[in-house]
């Protein structure tokens, strides 16, 4: 493993994704059981994509008293049926959710009839239960959750909102194998804004795959700025970055 810091970021890199993914898992699990040494429950949102699927793997193999623990995500299409396999709730809930014995789960309703109202409920869910730790990715745009470069916001007053997703967003989503053509892919989803990603206390970001290398270069070398989201991440002062060898290839170690 090869470790460099980038302002107030840490950046961990791994040959392989399945090494990325287990120490990923570790780590969050070390800060959990460190956590639970002073509070009787916590509460954690977790990112939704094929990036995931090893530390979400990992994550199922440790010890780790789940039942003191609340589970959010990050986002959700808007209009898809509840049983979609493309749905992100679907997608946590068959890798992780319904694996351990957590506190409480908390979903995004797809096909809520008012999304904006969708929106609004889960904000004031998570304004009533802050949270002390993300796991998530970057996009191949670099955003995060569905915060992509032309409604993020570094200073959202709110806490979720109803966004239009941008066309590298939905393509890579096709890219994922999610889904097969960009007609299928949903044109909005409901998101948690960049303050609430970054207002938690502890944030893992996990981000394998030569799909992402020009994201994790821009994330490090670029500009704090919205046009690449995930730069506000260089901000956080208890942020790792976790990559392998394929999304770290840009960068000049």
């Amino acid at each position: 493993m090869r470790k460099i810091r980038v302002d107030s970021l840490t950046v961990e890199i791994f040959d392989t994704r399945k090494e990325m993914g287990e120490a990923a898992a570790k780590d969050i699990c070390q800060r959990i059981n460190s956590l639970l040494k002073t509070k009787s429950h916590l509460n954690m949102i977790f990112a939704a994509a094929p990036s995931q699927n090893e530390v979400l793997e990992s994550l199922t193999k440790m010890d780790v008293d789940w039942s003191k623990i609340s589970a959010f995500h990050m986002d959700e299409y808007i209009g898809l049926s509840p049983d979609a396999p493309q749905g992100f709730g679907n997608f946590l809930r068959s890798r992780i959710f319904d694996k351990l014995p957590f506190a409480s789960v908390n979903y995004i309703n797809p096909s809520a009839k008012d999304p904006y109202e969708e929106a609004k409920r889960y904000g004031d869910l998570l304004s009533k239960n802050p949270v002390d730790i993300v796991v998530m990715g970057i996009g191949e745009n670099g955003h995060i959750a569905f915060n992509d470069p032309p409604v993020a916001d570094f200073s959202d007053p709110l806490v979720a909102k109803v966004v239009p997703l941008d066309q590298t967003c939905r393509m890579q989503q096709v890219h994922d194998g999610c889904f097969s053509s960009i007609d299928e892919v949903p044109t909005h989803a409901i998101t948690l804004t960049v303050p609430t990603l970054m207002n938690a206390p502890y944030v893992f970001c996990i981000v394998p795959a030569p799909t992402k290398a020009d994201a994790v270069f821009a994330t490090i070398n670029g500009k704090i700025e919205k046009s690449v989201p995930s730069t506000i991440l260089r901000t956080h002062n208890n942020a790792v970055m976790y990559l392998d060898a394929d999304s770290s290839k840009r960068l000049n170690m």
